[in-house]
């Protein structure tokens, strides 16, 4: 202890190498735990086992097109997503669990004075059940409700503190459009994934309305169905965003690829194992085409996947991260052992006279292996602190999710030890043989 304070600031040098690796390593591995419980809370709201499908716009569905001899190529006919592929993928093909066909629409609501916008969408009971969806109040849609169409809806946990913060919402209505809807529950609310959460088919469920699906169909809009003015070659104008058609509510004459022909805007399909995923995506495409007469006017994703491929590249990133993070503890080991060594240099008469009083080989190995070990749990200690601040910086500037593991403090700390240990043997061990006459005639 004495030597180690009396060389103070030779002491810190030493040390610094242990406290930026400790640091480094808890940093790294922080980020690496945040980064893998994003994940794992992507994979609770995705759902499990999950395949999705969006509807995209048809080539050529403008007209005629001309092929390469100059002759006419008539573009081939497709019904587009309908509720009649939804039932045939989840009767015919025994691999899937369950089928959630959304119809989606951004509309205006109000309630006694208060407007704003929402995304109304018009599901089946599975839905709430595919993406693991729990009512905080009321009860799920009947099935006397849901085939009839009944005029009612649930709501997300943002809508009803907006637009019912001075009453429970159940059994309220609220003006969805032109039509007023009965509350008859509220979601529990969910965290949103943000960033490339539609691909996987995922959506704000706090922020949105959900009503029987056909209640959609029957009481706002039924893309499928034939009207006048689709006889007339005018349909309403639908404008695509990821995938989804949200309804401007005006016609255009014709169609062109911005319109959406499509009865539903996205499909969830469950599948039963995981190990089932990609020979189902093979037979539903393979149904879906032959149902859209060769018209590939869909895109299936299979969110599992895409996860899991982010996981192993992340999983990859925070290997070569804790690596590098690694090597800062391995340049502070022999930085430990380049000071012990030139202050074994410095102190041969102290070891000289010791050894004269009655010291031993071990007590000098002992002495000069207790400084290093010192030293590096001292930078060890604070390394961790250092490493958990530097975690918290992290996430508050960069807004990235950092979670600090006991594991981590752990290992990091346990590997400072052994780096001081490890290093500081060679040059105690140099001391320990150095010749006692020899010693004490040094200057």
């Amino acid at each position: 202890m004495e030597a180690v304070f009396a060389n103070r600031f030779r002491s810190i040098l030493t040390a610094l190498g242990i406290i930026f690796g400790v640091a480094a390593v808890i940093a790294m591995m922080a980020i690496g735990n945040g980064a893998q419980q994003e994940i794992l809370d992507q994979m609770k709201l995705v759902g499990v086992n999950n395949i999705v499908i969006i509807p995209v716009s048809r080539n050529g569905s403008g007209g005629n097109d001309q092929d390469g001899a100059g002759k006419e190529k008539t573009s081939k006919y497709s019904p587009g997503l309908t509720l009649k592929d939804a039932v045939s993928i989840k009767s015919i093909i025994p691999t899937v669990e369950k089928v959630s066909p959304e119809i989606i629409y951004e509309t205006g609501i109000i309630k006694d004075g208060i407007k704003g916008t929402a995304t109304l969408t018009g599901v089946t009971p599975d839905f709430f059940e595919v993406f693991n969806l729990n009512l905080q109040n009321g009860y799920m849609f009947t099935s006397s409700q849901a085939e009839t169409g009944a005029a009612v809806c649930i709501v997300g946990p943002n809508i009803a503190s907006r637009f019912f913060s001075q009453e429970e919402p159940i059994g309220k209505f609220i003006k969805c459009g032109s039509l007023w809807l009965k509350v008859i529950g509220v979601l529990e609310g969910r965290k949103y994934a943000g960033t490339g959460a539609e691909d996987m088919g995922i959506s704000n469920y706090n922020a949105n309305i959900y009503a029987p699906i056909q209640t959609i169909l029957l009481r706002y809009k039924d893309r499928a169905a034939i009207t006048e003015a689709s006889i007339h070659g005018e349909s309403e104008t639908m404008v695509f965003y990821g995938g989804r058609g949200f309804s401007s509510f005006s016609s255009s004459s014709g169609m062109d690829e911005a319109s959406n022909y499509h009865q539903v805007d996205k499909m969830v399909i469950q599948v039963k194992e995981s190990s089932q995923l990609t020979a189902t995506v093979k037979i539903i495409k393979d149904m879906l085409l032959r149902r859209h007469g060769s018209v590939e006017d869909f895109e299936i994703k299979v969110p599992e996947l895409l996860l899991k491929q982010e996981q192993k590249t992340k999983d990859i990133f925070n290997i070569v991260l804790g690596a590098i993070a690694s090597i800062s503890l391995l340049v502070g080991g022999i930085g430990i052992m380049n000071i012990m060594l030139a202050s074994v240099m410095e102190r041969i008469r102290e070891i000289g006279v010791r050894r004269a009083t009655g010291a031993t080989r071990k007590d000098i190995v002992f002495q000069f292996l207790t400084e290093a070990t010192l030293i590096s749990i001292t930078g060890g200690l604070i390394g961790i602190i250092l490493g958990i601040g530097l975690s918290k910086v992290i996430m508050k500037i960069t807004d990235i999710l950092t979670i600090v593991s006991l594991i981590s403090i752990v290992i990091s700390f346990g590997v400072s030890v052994a780096v001081g240990i490890i290093f500081g043997y060679m040059p105690a061990k140099h001391a320990a043989e150095q010749d006692p006459v020899e010693s004490l005639r040094h200057d």
